[in-house]
């Protein structure tokens, strides 16, 4: 009995991941046949790489029809910037790597600080690369279930001239009928995973044999406790006056710019293993990991308004 309801429970789980792929790679399919200059954003995290792979799905190894963009802050953990390169070496995939610190270099960028995390001012950078490639939409890796300005956004978000999203002018997709007139200088923003959820993700990277950057596994790390966050402790973000760093076994729930993410405890060292954890888990992962994100919703939404992510 005990087998019998394993196997229903697991074929059960494969049809709920069959269905939210079948979405994926049909609006990424959709996204090749309505845009003339579409580019998919690849961090080489584990929600880009899940995309990833529903694209090599969708069209097959060295056949994805929009290249891969990066806006890098210059502060990237080089395990994630590494395994960017490789995956898409190994894709055959076009890959476009675009620096905020170019953008701090033409005085488009001008940090308050020399501390300052780089990462709100990806938007810029992000700008200036749609105006470079004049690309006509972006697919991103964002997902409804990561905070409440993103629960908001509809899957092919419509930007105005200016690269900014206006919520109250969203266009309604009813029956999976997606709007995607353009007028001069728009663009879209898609996002294929929107009904995804953390947990799906990691059973699909379970499923599918998904490899990730070691960071997001647990591993040995110097970190501080602030804020009820584990600061990791590197030349970016050393330890303050007062603080002990500690090693502890940590891993990442999602990657970023070192300055502003932050790992969690754990000895989860497969993606099984994460499942679990991820069923136990009472915080977000943004909530839980990233410094930037301790924002109002309404913070939140400015920063799309802005041209953010």
């Amino acid at each position: 009995m005990n087998a019998m309801t394993d196997h229903k429970h697991l074929h059960l789980s494969n049809r709920h991941l069959d269905a939210l792929e079948e979405e994926t790679v049909f609006i990424l399919r959709e996204v090749a046949a309505a845009f003339e200059r579409p580019a998919l954003l690849f961090s080489g995290g584990k929600d880009s790489l899940v995309m990833l792979k529903c694209a090599e799905k969708a069209f097959g190894i060295g056949r994805i029809p929009y290249p891969l963009l990066m806006i890098d802050t210059g502060h990237n953990f080089h395990e994630v910037t590494d395994f960017r390169d490789l995956r898409a070496k190994e894709l055959g995939a076009e890959l476009i790597v675009r620096s905020v610190e170019d953008s701090m270099a033409r005085g488009t960028v001008r940090l308050a600080h020399p501390g300052e995390s780089r990462n709100v001012h990806q938007s810029v950078t992000l700008l200036e690369a749609i105006e470079e490639f004049r690309f006509d939409a972006l697919i991103g890796g964002a997902r409804r279930d990561e905070e409440k300005a993103r629960a908001k956004e509809r899957i092919f978000s419509h930007r105005d001239s200016f690269g900014q999203w206006q919520p109250k002018a969203q266009r309604p997709e009813l029956w999976t009928l997606f709007n995607t007139r353009l007028q001069p200088g728009e663009h879209f923003r898609v996002f294929p995973i929107s009904n995804w959820t953390e947990l799906d993700v990691w059973q699909y990277i379970e499923r599918e044999q998904i490899a990730l950057p070691s960071l997001y596994y647990t591993h040995k790390r110097e970190v501080v406790e602030r804020k009820g966050l584990l600061v990791p402790v590197t030349e970016l973000t050393p330890a303050k006056p007062g603080e002990t760093p500690e090693l502890r076994d940590v891993r990442f729930r999602t990657v970023g710019d070192i300055t502003c993410t932050c790992p969690v405890e754990s000895l989860a060292a497969t993606a099984a293993d994460i499942v679990v954890e991820t069923l136990s888990a009472e915080v977000s992962e943004r909530g839980a990991t990233r410094m930037d994100d301790k924002t109002s919703e309404a913070s939140m939404e400015k920063r799309k308004k802005d041209g953010y992510f």
